[in-house]
């Protein structure tokens, strides 16, 4: 059997090979989320039952490879021996979408001279984190990718990362913060409060980090979290996490109860208009985002005043009218998030009951539209 690593398969799509990734999943899993580019099959059921007739009236490019896909790559394998007995040559996803869940690209964020930005991306999760670079220093924002891929990165550019910043306790994906700090010496720094039971720097509102050309304010938003807190670059970007979206908001739900979620959400409500005071020229950018993200090198991201005009809950001005407008459309909780928080607040990985792409397998659910 032909076999592909995700490693592998997220360099051939880096550097734009002929490649046709098909999907074979129910149609219910493909829109949660999927490879970019991927090509959908529903045919799930009728190759699990080795239905030899259901890859037989499809005619594949001989000149490109042929990647199937599943949700572990056990039912792609069984697609693979169909096509291998034509004489196709089929790879098949090693792990599936479960392992895809680690795949990530990078984009550069255009700014100012002496400041740089990079967008690491967890294409399938929905992951953003952020590296700045400024005169051979670097900040890691939000890390959610394993460690050394930002010190892989940081290294590329000649920069030595001197603080790691989380803008709140994650719910949806295990925080590298605290070990990527470990392993770098960097400083850690989290919003201050008092729900991790590790060492780190809190940061309270209007505290500020330099590094190089780059400064950072602190600016506290809760909302989605009680210690949510966004960050400011040089007055020109905010690094928002949880809190704003590129065309939503948080979701003040998780982990709590119907009382508490509806006071976050007033205090939600109070964040979003806090940060509707920032000149609209400025450049959001958030901690994830819905959908899969593209091997195409364009950075997600958007002005704060395009963001206000075209997201619908943004304009609401009245508060008891925001509030239950987003309670009522909260999307289902994100698997495993209770395990993934207790995770997250220990900074122990030492007592995983399941292996991390199955902790944190599925798109983000984060945001309300």
């Amino acid at each position: 059997m032909n076999t592909i690593s995700v490693e592998t398969l997220q360099r051939w799509l880096e550097e734009g090979r002929p490649i046709t990734v098909i999907d074979i999943r129910h149609t219910k899993d493909r829109e949660e989320w999927y490879i970019p580019g991927s090509l959908h099959l529903d045919i799930y059921d009728a190759v699990a039952a080795r239905d030899p007739s259901v890859l037989a009236g499809l005619n594949f490019p001989l000149d490109e490879a042929i990647v199937l896909v599943c949700n572990m790559g056990v039912t792609a394998a069984i697609a693979a021996e169909l096509l291998n007995q034509r004489g196709v040559k089929a790879y098949v996803l090693e792990g599936g979408m479960q392992a895809w869940s680690l795949a990530y690209n990078t984009a550069e964020v255009p700014f100012e001279e002496g400041v740089e930005i990079l967008q690491v991306r967890r294409t399938g999760k929905g992951c953003l984190s952020y590296i700045i670079g400024s005169e051979k220093e670097a900040a890691v924002i939000d890390p959610s990718v394993e460690a050394q891929v930002y010190q892989a990165l940081a290294q590329q550019r000649g920069w030595t990362i001197r603080a790691v910043i989380d803008t709140h306790v994650h719910a949806d994906h295990i925080s590298r913060a605290l070990t990527l700090a470990r392993q770098t010496g960097a400083t850690l720094y989290l919003p201050e409060q008092n729900r991790v039971h590790y060492a780190f720097t809190p940061l309270h509102e209007g505290d500020s980090l330099d590094f190089g050309r780059a400064h950072l304010i602190a600016c506290r938003t809760p909302g989605h979290t009680e210690e949510s807190t966004c960050y400011l670059l040089n007055h020109k970007a905010l690094f928002t996490g949880d809190t704003l979206f590129l065309d939503a908001v948080g979701r003040p739900d998780l982990h709590t109860d119907v009382e508490v979620a509806r006071r976050r959400a007033e205090l939600l409500y109070d964040s979003l208009l806090r940060l509707q005071s920032l000149p609209p020229s400025t450049l959001i950018l958030p901690g994830h985002t819905d959908r899969p993200i593209p091997f195409d090198g364009h950075p997600l991201v958007r002005t704060l005043g395009e963001i206000y005009q075209t997201t619908p809950l943004l304009k609401e001005r009245d508060k008891r009218t925001f509030v239950d407008t987003i309670l009522a459309r909260i999307p289902p909780t994100p698997p495993n998030y209770l395990e993934i928080i207790r995770i997250n607040e220990s900074g122990s990985l030492e007592t995983l009951e399941k292996p991390v792409t199955e902790l944190e397998a599925g798109a983000n659910r984060c945001a309300v539209h």
